[in-house]
């Protein structure tokens, strides 16, 4: 068995960090993320950076519908009610910032942060592929993200 590096144990204190600071963001109580550890299976990285770019294309597009079938089963639905409406008008009720280009994408098991121009969005992995769990967030200082639009 090799003897852990230092380069190791602070990928997985940066790796716990980030993982804690997502699971705040997401208002994932008690349930614990399952972290891909550092450097997640590019497939991963990937699928999570197209479809938070797919959603940002869409939402600039105007294509409301399009951005609807990206977001996740529960931010779709909390949306929904929030503005009782159906998604596409209750979409557009929303103040979401405009996004721009992607800087970061962070992926850890099957949740992933994308760090774009001018919003941050979250991710979840389902069975039917990524999905956006969160946007319009900020972060705050020692504090969980702030965002317009999540699920419940």
């Amino acid at each position: 068995m090799r003897a852990p590096t230092a380069a190791g144990a602070e990928c997985r204190r940066a790796a716990r960090s980030r993982a804690r600071a997502l699971q705040a963001a997401l208002g994932v109580g008690a349930a614990a993320l399952v972290l891909a550890g550092c450097g997640a299976p590019a497939t991963r990285v990937s699928g999570a950076r197209a479809a938070g770019e797919q959603f940002v294309r869409a939402l600039a597009a105007n294509d409301r519908e399009a951005a609807c079938r990206l977001l996740a089963p529960e931010t779709r639905e909390a949306l929904e009610q929030e503005e009782r409406t159906a998604c596409g008008p209750a979409l557009g009720a929303e103040d979401l910032p405009e996004a721009g280009t992607v800087r970061a994408t962070e992926v850890y098991g099957r949740q992933a942060m994308l760090r774009l121009e001018g919003d941050t969005l979250f991710l979840s992995l389902f069975d039917s592929g990524w999905k956006v769990v969160a946007a319009g967030c900020t972060p705050r200082a020692e504090q969980p993200y702030q965002c317009e639009l999540k699920g419940g």
